[in-house]
């Protein structure tokens, strides 16, 4: 090969999407029995942390992009499971507020951090940690390298 560089095989991003997909894919069975999918379970987790909050924080918090959350929002509140409603000092901001429903389904979902810990058992306690550190690393990280167009 004349650019040994594009091996998949020298990628850190090809391991990051591999990864990433099993990941997401562990999660499949677990979500599919409260009816969600990885992204809703997701802004669900935020909810939980914190209920009453605007879009925004949800935005901030969870790292999906704007378009893909109003998506989201939409199916999460089809479901009964949020609220979206104008805010009261600013009428132009969107408050999320869970429902009944929405605030039950965490004890549905609390058991399923273990589940997944057991799925990845071949990594030690200290080993997740350091991922999880390395990991956290990586996603503070500011683009150094100038663009070259």
């Amino acid at each position: 090969m004349k650019h040994p560089q594009l091996l998949l095989k020298n990628q850190l991003c090809h391991r990051l999407y591999q990864a990433s997909n099993r990941i997401v894919r562990s999660y499949r069975p677990h979500l599919t029995q409260l009816g969600l999918t990885y992204p809703q379970y997701v802004v669900m987790m935020a909810l939980w942390e914190e209920d009453n909050v605007v879009v925004k924080d949800i935005l901030e918090r969870t790292t999906i992009d704007a378009g893909a959350l109003s998506l989201i929002l939409q199916k999460l509140s089809e479901k009964q499971l949020i609220n979206v409603v104008a805010g009261e000092e600013d009428k132009r901001q969107k408050v999320i507020k869970l429902t009944l429903s929405g605030k039950e389904m965490s004890e549905h979902a609390a058991a399923i951090p273990a589940q997944m810990r057991c799925t990845f058992s071949d990594l030690s306690d200290d080993e997740v940690k350091q991922l999880t550190a390395l990991l956290d690393k990586l996603n503070s990280l500011k683009e150094s390298c100038a663009n070259n167009d």
